[in-house]
């Protein structure tokens, strides 16, 4: 099991940017996938990025070009750079771990949360 915090979320304008951090104890953080989802005002939470043991990403299409999901395995951090926010990106971010060393979009394969970070993006 991983205990996951996140922090970096705030309030910004269209166009600014956000890192996002998440801080996980455990001392085999670097053997898990890990993840980035957003909630909006839905009861589904959206896969956003994905980052392997081995450093391979995924992305859904609506954010690829602007964010990059990386890990510091050293720090036992996995990050969400954001740019051109835009505010459809408006929702909480949930970092999320797997037991798997592989790259993974599908949320029943996470099996660790921490407890989200707001991110608001104004027009």
């Amino acid at each position: 099991q991983v205990q996951l915090r996140e922090s970096g979320g705030g309030l910004v304008q269209a166009g600014d940017s956000l890192r996002l951090s998440c801080a996980a104890s455990g001392r085999t953080f670097w053997n898990y996938a890990m993840g980035w989802f957003r909630q909006a005002t839905g009861p589904e939470r959206e896969f956003v990025a994905g980052i392997s043991r081995s450093g391979d990403t995924v992305y859904v299409d609506s954010v690829k070009g602007r964010f990059t999901i990386s890990r510091d395995n050293a720090k036992n951090t996995v990050y969400l750079q954001m740019n051109s926010l835009k505010p459809e990106d408006t929702a909480i971010y949930y970092c999320a771990a797997a037991d798997t060393p592989i790259l993974t979009s599908r949320r029943y394969e996470y099996d660790d949360w921490g407890q989200g970070t707001q991110v608001t993006v104004s027009s």
